[in-house]
């Protein structure tokens, strides 16, 4: 390791982390307000670009693509550092934002959110890297808490700011004022960087790039694609793009997986598995909750972006709570627990479909979703950096979050063939204001669709969430499965 000093003492914002911390977290607020202001703007954008049947393509295009930045990010930072990963990431992400920003079209609408994917896809694996090697494990859980709590403000602010301007300058404005957020974490984050988490793990060690894995890398994201597509366009002949991404995405998964994830197999593959079932399951809901409250209750974008605005704030509260050391011997419990709250949030959030139940069960029902995605989403994190060894932290967290990407693109495309498919895509047909009082035709089988299927694949996470903690055989022998490059799942 670079760093052979004794470990500092204090916490993430003690003398010794002070810097890095705050601009690691600005880093992550700069993506967090990124994702509460576009989500309220969404209904606004994919209607006037005459969008709405490509309305789960918006949001599964940004996945598809950060599949390809996450795996890319993971091998240049166990190569050369995460410093270059995360700039270049930084920049790709303000890129999009501005091509989203600018569309005359849905499908270059579409195109803007996947460069910004491949951006925050370098960005996200950069991050773990950078909390693996500059950061004692005891700090691990803080830091991960504190990156859950940089969402508060955010999600609070983010709608509230977003729906006053789409309803007042209009949605291009929410995507073309987010770049300017990019100084902040340019100018903090990355100095702090290369001073303590730069280079190589080991300098004397060459390191490089496993070209296999980049094509797999590319595999992943083209089939991602082909099937997101072929779930959009609900037509025979769409089988075959959908095969064809299937043929695609099987043996990359397998290739860049650990060994028995799909198998739910204990320990690593078990935390990599969880980590996607539960970010699949709760995104494919959630990206649905504002279209909901916009087109069958009549709510304003601001008011139908701020019903998620809870959810910051008991996200923020269960990822504090994991990050006790009095909780470490109850985590998987508490894990279990969380999987069952995300279940039982995005089963109770469509009772809204029904007239004589108060839009406000929404945001409640929310909230407790968001605080099982606190408890559950930390703790991942932390277990997967306890059961990787250093120089293996980048391939590792990139399988994470393709783990966290691969299940939002592929559960999105489900819930998006099965949204059209219901006639959802007429939803945004009647009338061209998207405005208190004014509701658009009826689809409430077209939501139930979305809804319940993912509040199933939720309580799926629960038993996994069982199986994480290694078999008590291999504790002795494989405590740390890494190597995700060569071992299939």
């Amino acid at each position: 390791m670079p760093d052979a000093a004794p470990p500092p003492q204090g916490g993430v914002l003690g003398p010794a982390y002070r810097t890095l911390s705050v601009g690691m977290i600005s880093v992550i607020f700069l993506i967090a307000f990124e994702a509460t202001a576009v989500g309220t703007a969404m209904p606004v954008a994919a209607r006037e670009l005459d969008g709405i049947g490509l309305y789960a393509f918006a949001f599964s295009a940004y996945f598809t693509t950060s599949l390809f930045g996450m795996v890319l990010s993971g091998q240049w930072s166990d190569r050369q550092g995460p410093l270059r990963p995360l700039t270049v990431g930084i920049g790709a992400f303000a890129a999009g934002l501005v091509c989203s920003g600018t569309a005359a079209t849905m499908g270059v609408f579409v195109l803007g959110r996947a460069v910004q994917g491949f951006g925050g896809g370098l960005v996200i694996v950069a991050l773990y890297v950078v909390v693996s090697r500059a950061y004692e494990e005891r700090l691990r859980p803080a830091i991960m808490a504190a990156f859950a709590a940089s969402w508060v403000v955010p999600s609070i602010v983010g709608p509230l700011a977003a729906g006053t301007v789409t309803e007042h300058l209009g949605w291009r404005w929410v995507f073309l004022g987010i770049p300017a957020l990019v100084v902040v974490p340019l100018v903090v984050a990355l100095p702090a960087i290369r001073r303590t988490a730069s280079g190589p793990v080991d300098p004397g060690a060459a390191v490089a790039f496993d070209r296999r894995r980049i094509g797999f890398a590319l595999g992943i994201s083209l089939g991602a694609g082909l099937l997101q597509y072929a779930a959009q366009d609900l037509r025979w002949l769409s089988l075959l793009p959908g095969l064809a991404g299937v043929a695609l995405l099987v043996p990359a998964v397998r290739a860049l997986m650990p060994r028995g994830t799909y198998l739910a197999r204990r320990g690593l593959p078990s935390v990599v598995l969880l980590r996607g079932v539960a970010a699949g399951a709760f995104i494919g809901a959630e990206s649905f909750v504002p279209l909901m409250l916009v087109t069958q209750r009549g709510l304003s974008p601001t008011m139908a972006g701020f019903s998620l605005a809870l959810g910051g704030v008991t996200w923020a509260l269960g990822s504090w709570v994991q990050s006790k050391g009095r909780t470490a011997p109850y985590r998987e419990r508490l894990m279990v627990a969380g999987m069952v709250m995300v279940a039982f949030a995005i089963a109770a959030a469509p009772a809204v479909l029904i007239e004589s139940v108060p839009v406000w069960t929404a945001a409640l029902a929310w909230g407790v979703g968001c605080l099982g995605m606190g408890l559950v989403i930390g703790s991942t994190s932390v277990l997967l950096l306890k059961l990787s060894a250093p120089e293996e932290a980048g391939a590792n967290s990139a399988a994470l979050q393709i783990s966290d990407a691969l299940a939002n693109v592929v559960l999105l495309a489900a819930v998006g063939a099965a949204f059209a498919g219901l006639g959802g895509g007429a939803v945004g047909s009647a009338g061209h204001t998207l405005t208190e009082g004014a509701a658009s035709a009826s689809h409430p089988a077209a939501f139930l669709a979305v809804f319940l299927p993912m509040a199933c694949v939720a309580l799926a996470g629960a038993w996994v969430a069982t199986r994480l903690d290694p078999a008590p055989a291999a504790t002795g022998t494989d405590p740390a499965p890494a190597g995700t490059g060569t071992r299939k799942s």
